[in-house]
């Protein structure tokens, strides 16, 4: 009867080192992965977004005007990027994502404030994400009753106790009763796509290598960029069935509007399905088998569903952390969907979220073309 050996043992650990130390890619993922949740979770992700982007529309220049826009920007959650001159524009900054709030000043603020009228002051918050902007309504709140105290001396003194000087008027745009729904299922939409179209063409080619049928695609005269794309338009179309579920669901079940046109709602969705199997392709041109292009696609799906907005407010990372969230294409789509669905936009106000998709998606296509290999060495 053989009894334990510890050389035999230790021949085993070692050996199991060394295939590690020769899958350079498996042995990078383990120390990959734990180091980024640490940078991302650690550094990146804040449930408490602050100097969001804000515009004010002032019709009163009086001093309590002034004052009260310094108030929000030392609250720490308003940095005001624009001074606007109508409601026109207003409503462009908030339909185009560029701002997070406007607040509107009216012309008899001071007038009424002298009088202890409470005149009224209106915050309009895209509300597309409610995560993002309730703690800062909820600082605006606090900013009525207590942003003019320091002004109001003198004859005006006793307008402190009591109600607050000022009545805030907020209207949440896009999501006014704040339902998660409305912003939790497009982002669904977008990572499941991510998920499924990235990892079912990442294991295309490594699939085809494994089983030996790969050989015979080389032996063909096919060019590198027919099999790309040629591998392509199968999972477009399973692509646009799961699509059309999530939509049946999100409109009949969850009841998401449905503002805008579904026609431009699709090509979107065209567009992103096919930038995620171009990368799942060129992930299986780079990797050996299919655990490995596995491997890869979890360390892309982790960023982007981390960075892209979808769990977390996305103003709410530091710079650097939205520089790179702005390379990945979710983070974009999740624009364009709910711009689309929430708020109506056309064609000319998404095109500053589609070009970074396209720009995606001929990038991978020029690596994946690069990795691709005509023979088998």
């Amino acid at each position: 009867m053989n009894t334990f050996s510890f050389t035999r043992w230790y021949g085993i650990i070692l050996k199991e080192f060394i295939q590690l130390k020769r899958d350079r890619l498996t042995f990078g993922m383990i120390i990959g992965i734990p180091v980024m949740q640490l940078l991302l979770f650690g550094f990146a992700i804040n449930a408490d977004p602050k100097n969001l982007p804000a515009a004010v529309l002032s019709q009163d220049n009086s001093p309590y005007a002034r004052s009260f826009v310094r108030a929000m920007e030392n609250s720490g959650y308003f940095r005001v990027v624009r001074q606007l001159d109508n409601e026109a524009q207003a409503n462009e900054l908030l339909a185009h994502g560029d701002v997070q709030f406007v607040a509107t000043i009216p012309a008899d603020f001071s007038r009424k404030l002298a009088r202890g009228e409470r005149p009224q002051l209106l915050l309009e918050a895209d509300a597309t994400d409610p995560s993002a902007t309730n703690n800062a309504i909820g600082a605006m709140q606090q900013l009525a009753a207590t942003a003019l105290i320091r002004d109001l001396a003198g004859p005006l003194a006793d307008q402190n106790p009591g109600p607050p000087p000022i009545d805030l008027r907020v209207h949440r745009r896009y999501n006014p009763e704040g339902i998660t729904a409305y912003n939790i299922v497009p982002g669904l939409l977008g990572t499941i796509l991510t998920m499924t179209m990235v990892l079912m063409t990442g294991l295309a080619m490594t699939r085809e290598r494994e089983r030996g049928t790969f050989e015979n695609l080389l032996s063909t005269p096919a060019r590198p960029f027919e099999v790309m794309t040629g591998k392509i338009v199968p999972y477009i179309l399973i692509g646009l069935i799961q699509v059309t579920l999530i939509f049946l669901a999100a409109r009949f079940v969850f009841g998401v509007p449905m503002k805008g046109n579904l026609l431009l709602l699709y090509s979107v969705v065209i567009l992103f399905i096919a930038a995620n199997l171009t990368l799942g392709i060129t992930f299986s041109s780079v990797a050996r088998n299919q655990l490995q292009a596995m491997q890869m696609t979890f360390f892309f799906f982790l960023p982007s569903i981390l960075l892209s907005g979808f769990m977390f407010p996305f103003r709410g990372m530091p710079e650097w952390a939205q520089w790179l969230s702005n390379l990945l294409p979710l983070t974009h789509f999740l624009l364009l969907v709910r711009g689309i669905m929430l708020k109506g936009n056309e064609l000319h106000e998404l095109w500053p979220q589609i070009w970074p998709i396209v720009a995606f998606m001929l990038a991978v296509i020029l690596i994946g073309l690069r990795f691709y290999k005509r023979t088998l060495d």
